[in-house]
């Protein structure tokens, strides 16, 4: 299983919301001082959102995002606002190694478009959910649209990894969701990170017990409930 720290994105800084709350945001400072801290705990491949592209479609936070590849020369992933093939060129142009597919993922024809131009392991889609529906653009809309068929319809067009996001849990300190989490995973095919909520090593091994492929580490490592090093020695593949 992969360790994935987060890094969120928002007016050029290093951010934590509480639930998706844009209203409930705590600062943590330099992003590239974050991402030289992570790596220098062993963390190799950083998952990065861009809170204010999700909200608004646009990237707002470019700059910072090229400062923690060129600067910290870590592996890392982006999501946030991405709906448009230009865009994820861009991005793939200044080294992020994989475009995370929110909102716009569902759109299929435009998903099946990148996953036929860049490749699976190019493209993944985010899962954003509250009770287990698909939320969109930055967590503000929740559709009726049933995560686990939406799943399929994405496996079924190509894609091979899913980031799973429980919006009630995410920022909380309160555990991942484990019974959804595992819902996705015994009903696809899919490589499945797990994502929101995660406050301890248990929780990182739960993770790894129903199958996750990876789990994304957030506000448990900015309030030192994770200790990342020992994290990685026990669980990383």
């Amino acid at each position: 299983m992969k360790l994935y720290p987060a890094i969120d994105l928002h007016d050029g800084k290093a951010v934590r919301l509480y639930k998706g709350d844009y209203d409930q945001v705590t600062t943590y400072g330099d992003p590239v001082s974050q991402a030289l801290k992570f790596k220098e705990q062993g963390a190799t491949f950083l998952h990065v959102v861009d809170l204010d592209g999700a909200k608004d479609g646009s990237f707002k936070n470019l700059e910072a995002l090229k400062r923690i590849i060129n600067d910290v020369k870590i592996d890392c992933e982006l999501g946030g606002g991405i709906r448009s093939l230009s865009q994820i060129d861009t991005l793939l142009n200044i080294g992020v190694k994989r475009v995370i597919l929110g909102s716009s993922a569902l759109n299929l024809e435009f998903v099946k478009e990148a996953v036929s131009k860049y490749g699976s392991e190019k493209i993944v889609v985010g899962i954003d959910c509250k009770n287990m529906k698909v939320a969109t653009h930055g967590w503000l809309n929740t559709t009726d649209i049933d995560a686990i068929e939406f799943a399929k319809k994405l496996e079924a067009i190509g894609i091979k990894t899913i980031i799973f996001t429980d919006i009630a849990k995410d920022g909380t300190l309160e555990g991942i969701n484990t019974n959804q989490t595992k819902m996705l995973i015994d009903n696809t095919n899919l490589n499945v990170v797990a994502s929101g909520g995660a406050k301890s090593l248990k929780d990182i091994e739960n993770a790894k017990s129903i199958g996750c492929y990876g789990i994304i580490l957030g506000k448990s490592l900015y309030s030192n409930q994770i200790d990342l090093k020992e994290a990685i020695f026990k669980y990383e593949d």
